[in-house]
């Protein structure tokens, strides 16, 4: 390499890391909003957990570019198709997770609210979502972290963050350009991993279930 990636591109690389977090900020805020409440559903109404975990695992297997593709007519290029493809792809782990960590609750802890008066609404808001927060929060974990990767190759639709540098720099081949953007990438999906990481052990509650992350 003639030049330390870092400081060759150093400006750029701020500019598409802002445009990369961006993505992923609003898909994975739009995907808690949407995935929360249905994980929270199927627990209440069974008849809807095949269903629905079903097409978020079909949504899950589309290759990220062919998602990309259909979305073109429907919305264009840019970062709106962008923001709908990682929100999509956030649903699996979302939604499993919330319903395997409000299902993991002691059944004896919901029938001691219930003694005590509590509606559907308390124990779910007061028992059930706090002692289930470590689950769920890895669930937001790992779609983040799949996010992060994923909107690399977003910029093949216009959507610009840190894939512009992978694309040109495979489209010159050019090790400097490609590193410009996979390295920015890897740390912003390792201090993601590593900030909620730490948010899941310290808001867990009670709940630590492996076979779910």
């Amino acid at each position: 390499m003639n030049n330390f990636f870092l400081i060759k591109y150093g400006s750029e690389i701020l500019q598409r890391m802002g445009e990369h977090l961006l993505l992923v900020g609003i898909a994975i805020a739009t995907a808690i909003l949407i995935s929360l409440p249905l994980g929270i559903l199927i627990t209440r109404q069974k008849a809807l957990r095949q269903p629905i975990l079903a097409l978020a695992n079909v949504l899950q297997t589309i290759p990220s570019l062919a998602m990309f593709g259909l979305l073109i007519p429907l919305v264009g290029i840019g970062s709106l198709p962008a923001v709908i493809a990682l929100t999509l792809y956030s649903f699996l782990p979302i939604i499993r997770n919330t319903y395997t960590g409000i299902m993991s609750v002691d059944p004896a802890v919901r029938e001691a609210g219930r003694g005590m008066g509590m509606t559907d609404w308390q124990l779910l808001s007061q028992v059930e979502l706090p002692l289930a927060a470590g689950v769920i929060l890895a669930g937001v974990r790992v779609a983040t972290v799949i996010a992060v990767g994923i909107a690399t190759i977003a910029a093949a639709i216009g959507a610009g963050g840190l894939g512009v540098f992978i694309f040109r720099g495979i489209a010159v081949v050019n090790n400097d350009l490609i590193l410009a953007g996979a390295v920015p990438a890897a740390a912003i999906a390792l201090v993601a991993d590593y900030g909620i990481s730490w948010l899941e052990k310290r808001f867990g509650g009670c709940l630590k279930n492996p076979d779910v992350r």
